[in-house]
C-alpha cells in the first residue's frame, strides 16, 4: 500500500509500505495482553528483607534449652527478636517472576497498534531530517505545525542525530529508534511519527 510522506514545508509524496505492518488486521485481545504484560515488567521490585539465614551474627544458642524459666530459643537472628531475621518480607526482584513476552506477540501488537493509528490518521511519516535542527523554538513550531505536540517520534539514526538537541526538553514527546519502543509507548502518544528510513528500518524487524 501507498501512505503520504511530508517534508517540512508540508508538500506530500507518496512512500510504499507494507500491508502487514499498516495495514494489518487490529487485534484488540493481543494488544491488551502485550500491554499488561509490559506494564507489569515494568514495576521494580526491589525491596528485599533478609531472612533468618542471611542475618549475619553468631548462631549460638541464647541460653540453656531447660532450666531457665523462659521459652525455648535458638539464635538471636531468629525472626521473634528485634535485629533478626524478617520471616516473610519481601524477597527482591531476583525472586518476581517476568511476564515473558514472545517475538511473535511482540510482532503482531506493534503491526496492530500501528495499523490502528495510521486508520486514524494519527501516524505521519516525515523526509529524513537530513540537516541539523539546533534551537528547541524551531522545532517546537514544526510540532505545532504538523499537530503533533503529543507523539512518540521513530527516528532514524542520522535523523536522530539532528533533531535530538532541539526536541528532548518539549513535554509530551519521546525520541526513540527502532530498537527501543513498544506497545505501550504507542498507547501512551496519540500520535506516531516515522522517517522515511525509519519506516524501512521497521519494515526490516517487523515484517
Amino acid at each position: 500500500m501507498k501512505i503520504d510522506k511530508l517534508n517540512l514545508d508540508g508538500k506530500k509524496s507518496s512512500i510504499e509500505v507494507l500491508d502487514k505492518i499498516f495495514s494489518a488486521k487490529i487485534n484488540k485481545k493481543l494488544v491488551n495482553t502485550v500491554l499488561y504484560k509490559t506494564n507489569a515488567n515494568y514495576k521494580g521490585r526491589h525491596a528485599k528483607t533478609k531472612q533468618q539465614n542471611e542475618v549475619s551474627g553468631p548462631t549460638s544458642k541464647i541460653y540453656a534449652q531447660k532450666g531457665t524459666g523462659n521459652a525455648r530459643h535458638a539464635s538471636r537472628k531468629a525472626p521473634i527478636f528485634v535485629g533478626g531475621g524478617v520471616a516473610h518480607g519481601p524477597k527482591g526482584e531476583l525472586s518476581y517472576k517476568k511476564r515473558k513476552l514472545n517475538k511473535s506477540e511482540k510482532k503482531q501488537s506493534i503491526a496492530s497498534l500501528i495499523s490502528d493509528k495510521a486508520k486514524n490518521k494519527n501516524l505521519i511519516i516525515f523526509n529524513d531530517f537530513t540537516s541539523e535542527i539546533k534551537k528547541t523554538k524551531e522545532m517546537n513550531l514544526i510540532l505545532k505545525k504538523f499537530e503533533i505536540l503529543n507523539s512518540i517520534i521513530i527516528l532514524d539514526k542520522t535523523s536522530k542525530v539532528n533533531v535530538e538537541k532541539s526536541i528532548r526538553n518539549i513535554p509530551n514527546i519521546k525520541v526513540t529508534d527502532i530498537n527501543h519502543f513498544s506497545a505501550f509507548d504507542i498507547v501512551k502518544f496519540k500520535k506516531v511519527v516515522f522517517t522515511e528510513t525509519s519506516v524501512k528500518e521497521l519494515e526490516k524487524r517487523y515484517a
